[in-house]
């Protein structure tokens, strides 16, 4: 599959992978100068593979409360949110950033390669008496997404003042000088300020060359996949698939991983932002109960030069060889933005912030790094 901004990849001399069945870029000149780009001016992302889903109804926020993480009936129009959606049993089936339209009308982005998944999970639950609705609007929509500091200056000479964006607020595209119409909102996946722009397919080209165009006296570059994936891993943003995995979809994740490793709850992946125990909703015993765990997803910054922390790696307690295995690597990479140190994510067992442990980063070299509290920068 390919999204409609595919010409413009390859205008753009982009290196293209097969990413969930999409032709997407992975890089245009290299992950590192991308990611250095959108850290200190701004970048510009194809997100198009994500879904895009419209809940409408009079009480479609207490129902999409009632089966998410989040409180969403606290959430006035204008503003967005984010949540997890968790099985029966407590555990992760995706995440998604969700944005208020109105009072009876709530837009959501599922994760790529969790669209029908969610469709089919999100139906099994709707009302019977038909008061809340479900529409797929993925097909027919593109996301462009623009993070970074010069991200709202962009903006505004492309679209108008009117359409600079605040963080966690959305609202329709105000009319502009190119005719560009759509949803716009203030989200996105680096931790930079910036939006996410939701366009129809027939307009996503001319808004990625406008942006280019304005954009490049500001330092504007385009950012394929690579740096999608350091970027959010510098801020400390889940992954769906790799640093969690639902078992209802029947796949196997890494090798190195114990079975069942990923099948996570919230409180395990330790992001507060996304979790409110005042209301009851689907997975929340779970939930309750894993506060009084010791397992928690944490960060890792490594302490020494050495290969750098990847998925599957082992966490051991110390150097020695008969050393505790405390849990394993589920992200990692050497940071960009910190000279290309080591940093990761790892689920550990009864561990504090501040505390030294090595990773096995390769079957003869154990790495030190200290647990740290993301974001690493």
């Amino acid at each position: 599959m390919r999204t409609e901004l595919y010409d413009c990849h390859l205008e753009a001399e982009a290196k293209i992978v097969d990413f969930h069945g999409f032709e997407l870029p992975i890089w245009y000149t290299s992950i590192q100068e991308e990611h250095l780009a959108c850290r200190s001016a701004a970048g510009m992302f194809d997100v198009s593979h994500m879904g895009f889903l419209s809940f409408q109804g009079d009480k479609v926020r207490e129902w999409l409360e009632s089966i998410s993480t989040q409180k969403v009936s606290s959430f006035v129009s204008g503003r967005c949110g984010y949540t997890h959606f968790l099985d029966h049993d407590g555990r992760i089936i995706d995440d998604m950033i969700f944005a208020v339209k109105s009072d009876d009308c709530v837009l959501g982005v599922p994760n790529a390669s969790m669209v029908s998944t969610m469709l089919d999970w999100l139906s099994g639950l709707l009302p019977e008496d038909g008061t809340v609705r479900i529409e797929d609007l993925s097909n027919e929509t593109c996301i462009i997404a623009i993070q970074g500091p010069n991200s709202g200056d962009i903006l505004s000479a492309a679209l108008g003042e009117s359409n600079r964006i605040g963080r966690f607020k959305c609202h329709e595209i105000a009319s502009n000088d190119a005719g560009i119409n759509g949803w716009i909102q203030g989200t996105g996946y680096t931790g930079e300020s910036g939006a996410e722009i939701f366009v129809s397919n027939d307009q996503a080209a001319l808004l990625w060359n406008l942006l280019l165009e304005v954009g490049q006296p500001h330092g504007l570059v385009p950012v394929g996949l690579g740096a999608r994936d350091t970027l959010r891993l510098e801020k400390g943003y889940l992954l769906s698939g790799q640093d969690f995995l639902w078992p209802g979809l029947g796949l196997d994740a890494n090798e190195s991983l114990p079975t069942g490793f990923l099948a996570r709850d919230t409180a395990e992946t330790a992001v507060p932002f996304g979790l409110d125990l005042d209301h009851e909703f689907v997975g929340r015993s779970r939930v309750l109960s894993s506060h009084e765990s010791g397992v928690r997803w944490h960060g890792l910054r490594c302490l020494e030069r050495g290969p750098a922390p990847r998925l599957g790696h082992a966490v051991k307690a110390s150097d020695e060889d008969d050393s505790a295995i405390l849990g394993y690597v589920t992200s990692g990479c050497p940071s960009p933005s910190l000279s290309r140190t080591g940093i990761a994510m790892a689920y550990l067992e009864n561990i504090e912030i501040g505390a030294e442990v090595w990773i096995q980063a390769s079957p003869r070299r154990r790495v030190k790094a200290e647990v740290v509290r993301p974001p690493f920068v």
